[in-house]
């Protein structure tokens, strides 16, 4: 099979855990034949995914938010979507309320993080983002209304809950939450809360079918519960030695190392020859 399309999640694949792009893999990517298309696709907002599309080099779109949307970096132009109606993310936050979460909700440019209740990993991000030049640094806001950042917002893009996993998963199964959100773990203590029906499997295969590529031209490479659905419709989906069980049992292939070794160096030399 001739692979036309390496379709890479970055948080726990791509990128290690210190949020680096080892030497070995970027150089390996850069190296990649021109006819190899390379795809981020990241439950990361678009912003958050610029400084490592701009090291790798990349002219591609980045799939983002979970296959919320396609951002073009090119043209800084969102090129598709299916974003949260407002009145759907008015009440979501009144029910996330309710039930106490700690939330992030990532906006048309940006990440908004509550002032007075700011979730940790997005602190983490803070500081990381304060490395980069302006031109490509994440674009971070600590805010003291979401529903007034709502209000000034042409689009809710998702909303991450970190904190007790059971209390959000009780959460995630409501019958209200399921019929209008797709909720998908994305780290161990962290929920993703997307439109319902977005997946990185359902954006993709819209993408490739775009561009005229069958998915079984495409590699699929990530470690955690949002990327099953890519992996499921690639045709050859891998997860990173690091990744969660339920990803491994999809998989057509697993890693040799973890993302903080050789991690996805051996699929692109024995696929790629780079």
């Amino acid at each position: 099979m001739s692979y036309r399309v390496l379709a890479l999640d970055l948080d726990g694949t791509t990128l290690t855990s210190d949020y680096q792009i080892l030497p070995a893999v970027r150089d390996a990517i850069r190296r990649l034949p021109s006819q190899v298309m390379v795809l981020l696709v990241t439950g990361r907002h678009h912003t958050a995914a610029r400084p490592y599309h701009h090291e790798l080099g990349l002219t591609t779109p980045v799939i983002s938010c979970n296959g919320t949307y396609i951002y073009d970096y090119q043209t800084n132009s969102v090129l598709t979507e299916n974003a949260i109606p407002h009145d759907t993310a008015r009440q979501f936050l009144q029910l996330a309320q309710q039930h106490e979460l700690n939330l992030v909700m990532y906006v048309t440019d940006r990440m908004a993080l509550s002032a007075s209740n700011p979730i940790a990993y997005m602190s983490v991000l803070e500081r990381w983002s304060e490395t980069f030049p302006a031109t490509i640094r994440p674009a971070i806001a600590r805010v003291s209304s979401f529903e007034e950042e709502l209000a000034n917002s042409e689009y809710v893009w998702k909303f991450v809950a970190e904190g007790d996993i059971e209390r959000i998963t009780a959460f995630a199964q409501l019958d209200w939450v399921q019929a209008n959100f797709t909720g998908e773990q994305s780290w161990v203590n962290r929920i993703d809360f997307s439109r319902r029906g977005n997946t990185k499997g359902a954006r993709l295969s819209e993408f490739l079918a775009q561009h005229q590529i069958d998915p079984a031209q495409v590699i699929a490479i990530g470690d955690n519960h949002n990327d099953i659905s890519m992996l499921r419709m690639a045709g050859l989906g891998v997860a990173m030695a690091n990744a969660e069980d339920e990803v491994k049992a999809v998989a057509d292939r697993i890693t040799q190392e973890s993302n903080n070794g050789q991690g996805i160096l051996d699929v692109l030399q024995e696929y790629f020859g780079v």
